[in-house]
């Protein structure tokens, strides 16, 4: 007996069951319909379908004609499904903005040749400047005899002593006849003038250089420079001896190696001083007292520093020592 109910009088549950049955139904007819076409053509409905070879992606066969006939101007084309896609080759475009960077990468590269090359050639010029002023400084070193020490006072034989140093061999003298000896003793001789310096040497650092008058530019070129108006060696005062440490000898380049206690030679015409560093100090260029007059007789060596830099001054200050 068939249910006369309409859709809306049907519940959920009836409905998906009607839509089920009617599925199976018409899948069922299907597969009838399909067996029956099987059994027009001679097939087995349950085997599987054959497949076609597919074709190769990019055809080959134009090469057998070259550049002969139709196929002449034929090229593979890219498969992409359904649809040919031709690869054109666009023609290469320059890169004006990369040859201009790479222009100036070349002119860079030139110029910091050319500063590196001109630096090594005011080296090697400013080394043989140095080296010709040195072999002309050697050349106007005098022969001096050998130093010997020098006292501070010019005194053979301490005052008091019966035998007067100008009588040499005589004997004792009563004291009753001193009188008569102190009438015909010599009056000493003068004291000599003061001797200019003409040469400095400081074996701990090497320097062996003549010494001109004057500090000026000009005389600092021919050697170390005494400066006019100090004390001459072995004088009470201040005696200030300047030389370059970077050109023209480089006299005093090692200057800032001195340690206290150094022994430095300053020759004269007829002695030899020698004098003991006491002192060494690193002062602003405007820090003149270091020329101020002593009570003592000392030694003032002064020279640039750091080296080829020149912003302050090394002072050296030795003391006279017999």
């Amino acid at each position: 007996m068939k249910d006369r109910r309409s859709v809306d009088e049907l519940t959920i549950e009836e409905l998906e069951e009607i839509m089920r049955v009617r599925k199976r139904e018409a899948r069922l007819e299907r597969l009838r319909q399909v067996g029956k076409d099987a059994e027009v053509n001679g097939l087995d409905p349950l085997a599987p379908k054959p497949v076609a070879p597919r074709p190769p992606l990019l055809p080959t066969e134009h090469r057998r004609f070259g550049e002969v006939g139709a196929t002449a101007r034929y090229r593979p084309r890219a498969v992409d499904g359904e649809r040919t896609v031709e690869k054109v080759r666009s023609p290469r475009r320059i890169r004006w903005d990369w040859l201009r960077d790479k222009s100036l990468l070349v002119i860079e590269v030139v110029l910091v040749v050319g500063l590196v090359a001109v630096l090594l050639s005011s080296l090697d010029t400013l080394h043989n400047i140095n080296v010709e002023s040195s072999q002309a400084q050697q050349a106007q070193l005098p022969t001096l005899p050998a130093p010997t020490p020098t006292p501070l006072i010019d005194v053979v034989v301490l005052p008091g002593g019966h035998t007067p140093p100008d009588l040499v061999g005589t004997a004792e003298i009563p004291a009753h006849l001193r009188d008569l000896v102190d009438e015909i003793t010599p009056m000493p001789l003068p004291t000599p003038g003061p001797e200019q310096a003409i040469r400095i040497q400081i074996p701990s650092i090497g320097v062996d250089a003549p010494v001109v008058e004057g500090d000026d530019d000009e005389s600092l070129k021919q050697g170390a420079g005494h400066h006019v108006g100090s004390a001459n060696p072995g004088e009470r005062g201040n005696c200030i001896i300047s030389a370059h440490n970077d050109i023209f000898g480089e006299i005093f380049r090692d200057l800032p190696e001195v340690e206290l206690g150094s022994e430095v030679f300053v020759h004269t015409a007829s002695r030899v001083y020698r004098y003991v560093v006491t002192q060494k100090r690193f002062i602003e260029p405007t820090e003149v007292s270091v020329m101020y007059p002593t009570s003592s007789p000392v030694l003032t060596l002064i020279s640039c520093y750091p080296y080829r830099i020149s912003t302050h001054r090394i002072v050296v200050i030795a003391e006279l020592k017999p």
